[in-house]
């Protein structure tokens, strides 16, 4: 589809040189040099470099690096984006910006792979990963880059990110500072998967990302295989398609698509692509960097925090979240919306200016240690709307409180004392819709679900809603959040999907800034966090099995973490489904070996209950 590939291009291009506003200083300021670098297997990586203009013997800059599989464009030695760097702040300070098309993509040589597996033990020089690669371009830049100050630092958003991520393996010693922005840690948890479910909301990216180049090229040699659906109605046009197994059509030659159809499971292939099992002493300094409402990668920062804390306490690691869809954080808006939420002004250069290009200049430009005056954690509460620091995350002070899921629609914080359960019909035929605007269900990211109004889903008889009274004192969810279910259904098989919600009282107006003046802010029903979880995978991920029909089962689903304050007027609401389609693919309903490979005759009507013994237990700030 034409407007699609238009729309990948300018996602690529966004993803490369962040949403930057037209300028020339880049080019009235910087002179650029296009090289290519040779990797230890001979392998040579486009690069195209941009150095300081005053950058003399006495006047040297450190690196600051991205290498990204979304293309380095502008090509040609003359050609310069309308910005470089991670801000257009860190841009005028001065550094030499840096950034390399990876193997396989682009005017690079080799092939190419995605999520890249790690190898621990290299034994010659064919062993070549991501972080084989980083400390190759690393240590030519430090030799090679004229009036370099021999420190490097490294930063990414999305796919780059996980390509920062990555090279922080690299453990080469000049690359001091490395900041994963909404990285991928693992695709079977983040990104195309949650919890192996598939989003089949990308779907229409799978040309990005399944099919190889035959050569060097700047052209979007993908292109061909997008699909023309002559719709704008993602929702409609994946029904349509009927089954997973009807998208060999469009997908049969697309290797992406073929591995996720082969692997269903969290086999070894999918096992080599989990970035943290290979965590251990980490060199550079480390920010991790994520929006509360991303889209796409929510796990990733969370995730690789916790495990570089875990495997090296000693290392210098933080995390900054922020009021932010998918790398929002990189452009300013003025004022700082997500759906129909207003967090106040210019968040985004707050924390270009006091966090990112403090954490850079600190260790390329400045002493190095560890003592930046940055916090270990760096969090804005999506309730208060402001930020708040914490020397650790999650809390250690946090308190747990169970919500319970009372048949009667309540949301007790005690176990109700006799037992009851609520039920409700699922056909995935009829599933229930993620969203209600269907401008987002054929694009890259559909951003604007992660806070969006729930009433739509609410109000629907196979959607089971639990809230509490009006909250008479503010509360403030701070950390994990995990949802005990207790279920059982009439079919084999089912997904479970829990959303957390901010229900806003009766009276309150709206803001100044609505982008949609139909909506109604009263009684508005915030979506805070929400995470699916197939139960076929409830006891394991490698080894999926089947419910027994109307048998009690425990399922439990780990919500991403939260930083939210609950206001006093305000309520707490629990929302349960089974299907968000399209952004997860329906569950058949009967168990089936593959998902991917089942036939119209195995989606089946099936009556889910849940039973009030089962609990969301919550981390609790005082």
């Amino acid at each position: 589809m034409k407007k699609l590939a238009c729309f990948i291009l300018a996602f690529v291009m966004a993803n490369t040189f962040v949403f930057a506003q037209q300028s020339d200083y880049a080019k009235e300021h910087y002179t650029k040099k296009e090289v290519y670098i040779t990797m230890r297997d001979g392998v040579k990586l486009f690069t195209s470099i941009y150095t300081p203009k005053d950058a003399s013997a006495q006047k040297k800059y450190p690196v600051i690096m991205q290498r990204t599989c979304y293309s380095v464009a502008p090509y040609g030695a003359d050609k310069y984006p309308a910005r470089l760097g991670p801000s257009e702040l860190m841009m005028k300070e001065g550094y030499i910006v840096v950034y390399q098309d990876v193997r396989g993509r682009w005017k690079s040589e080799g092939n190419w792979t995605n999520m890249t597996p790690v190898i621990d033990n290299k034994k010659s020089k064919k062993d070549v990963d991501e972080g084989s690669d980083t400390y190759d371009t690393v240590d030519w830049l430090v030799k090679n880059a004229p009036y370099n100050n021999g420190r490097v630092g490294q930063w990414g958003i999305s796919y780059p990110g996980f390509y920062t991520a990555a090279g922080i393996l690299a453990n080469h010693p000049a690359l001091k500072a490395s900041s994963p922005q909404a990285p991928i840690s693992d695709f079977w948890f983040d990104d195309f998967h949650h919890n192996g479910a598939l989003l089949e909301s990308y779907f229409f990216t799978y040309p990005v990302f399944g099919v190889q180049k035959k050569d060097t090229t700047s052209k979007a040699w993908y292109a061909d295989q997008n699909i023309k659906t002559n719709t704008r109605d993602g929702y409609q046009f994946l029904l349509d398609m009927g089954p997973l197994s009807n998208a060999d059509k469009y997908y049969k030659d697309n290797f992406y698509w073929q591995e996720t159809v082969n692997h269903p499971n969290y086999d070894e292939f999918w096992q080599k692509r989990d970035l943290l099992r290979h965590y251990k002493k980490v060199l550079p300094a480390v920010m991790l960097v994520g929006g509360w409402y991303d889209a796409e990668d929510l796990r990733g920062p969370l995730a690789i925090f916790k495990t570089i804390n875990q495997k090296d306490p000693s290392a210098y690691n933080t995390i900054v979240m922020g009021p932010f869809g998918h790398g929002r954080w990189s452009r300013e808006t003025g004022h700082t919306l997500h759906s129909n939420v207003y967090f106040g002004d210019s968040i985004a250069t707050f924390y270009q200016k006091n966090i990112e290009a403090k954490f850079f200049n600190h260790f390329l430009k400045g002493k190095g240690d560890k003592n930046t005056d940055l916090p270990k954690a760096y969090m804005y509460n999506t309730g208060k709307k402001e930020w708040e620091t914490f020397s650790q995350w999650p809390v250690a002070t946090a308190s747990h409180q169970k919500l319970f899921l009372g048949a009667d629609g309540k949301l007790p914080m005690s176990q109700p004392t006799a037992a009851a359960s609520t039920s409700f019909i699922s056909d995935p035929l009829k599933p229930v819709p993620y969203t209600e605007d269907n401008t987002t269900t054929m694009g890259f990211t559909p951003h604007n679900y992660m806070s969006e109004d729930q009433r739509f889903a609410g109000r629907r008889p196979d959607v089971l809603v639990f809230q509490t009274d009006v909250l008479q004192n503010e509360v403030t969810l701070g950390g994990e959040i995990m949802a005990h279910l207790k279920v059982a259904t009439t079919g084999t098989d089912a997904d479970w999907i829990v959303k957390l919600i901010d229900v806003y009282p009766p009276d309150e107006p709206n803001h100044a800034y609505m982008p949609n003046k139909n909506i109604i802010l009263s009684n508005y029903q915030q979506m805070v966090r929400s995470e699916i979880m197939p139960g076929r995978f409830r006891n394991s991920f490698e080894k999926p099995e089947a419910f027994v029909p109307n048998q009690k089962a425990s399922v439990d689903v780990k919500l991403q973490d939260v930083l939210h304050t609950f206001k006093k007027g305000h309520r707490i609401m629990v929302q349960v489904q089974s299907t968000a389609f399209p952004l997860f693919a329906r569950n058949p309903q009967k168990f089936v070996p593959n998902p991917y490979k089942a036939t119209e005759a195995d989606y089946i009507k099936a009556t889910h209950t849940v039973f009030n013994d089962s609990y969301v237990d919550v981390e609790v700030l005082k």
